[in-house]
């Protein structure tokens, strides 16, 4: 059976797992979610995933959220044996990949949320201070490229917290102003991760982002 993932185009974490099948060569079913429509309320898509997000996976029967996790999940069942992008056997460079993916889900992507989740669902305007928080996250992250000074996010082999950071830059950068200038270091890894092969999947979702804050968002960057 073909994975299928649950998921609406503009959706970092959804654009995270699409990279991630495409660099494992995965065929996967997409569904989409209209999560601006509040579909990931009803009783249905509860019953599959009780936290209400996207994406989900649906492997077979077996259901699993967040982003991270599937693109972990995804490795391990489907990607070589020690595979780099998430290895089994290299404790210290998984780690590593934890910490990045931490660093993701835990400050820019929650940040991120912060922003995104009350303006699209419910057409709350973000505050000043939500912006600067988001920054703050890029500050960190500038500060972590630098310090690795390799190619990817965690030396110079890909890995799955590539795609989350990816994911999660050229989304959530549209609410840090000029971030491309000021954060010299991003503005560098992401240029080298666009030049990947699996990067022109995550394109669709960009846009959709652009489209969505072009829409929604009132106040000021």
């Amino acid at each position: 059976m073909t994975p299928k993932v649950y998921g609406i185009y503009g959706s970092p974490p959804f654009g995270a797992v699409l990279m991630c099948a495409d660099a494992l060569k995965i065929k996967i079913d997409i569904e989409i979610v209209d999560v601006l429509g509040k579909a990931h309320l009803k009783e249905d898509f509860l019953q599959k995933n009780p936290q209400h997000t996207v994406p989900l996976l649906d492997d077979d029967g077996f259901l699993l959220a967040d982003s991270h996790v599937i693109n972990a999940y995804l490795v391990g069942t489907y990607g070589s044996k020690n595979d780099p992008l998430y290895p089994k056997d290299d404790v210290k460079r998984r780690a590593l990949i934890d910490h990045r993916m931490y660093l993701d889900c835990g400050i820019i992507a929650a940040r991120g949320f912060v922003i995104t989740r009350p303006l699209g669902l419910h057409g709350i305007q973000p505050v000043q201070s939500s912006f600067d928080d988001l920054k703050e996250a890029f500050v960190i992250l500038d500060r972590q490229i630098k310090q690795e000074n390799s190619k990817y996010i965690v030396g110079n082999q890909l890995s799955i917290a590539d795609f989350s950071i990816t994911s999660s830059v050229t989304c959530w950068g549209v609410f840090v102003n000029n971030w491309e200038t000021e954060f010299p270091n991003i503005k560098a890894y992401i240029d080298r991760m666009k030049k990947e092969p699996w990067f022109k999947v995550h394109t669709e979702g960009i846009n959709a982002f652009q489209r969505f804050t072009t829409a929604k968002l009132k106040v000021p960057l």
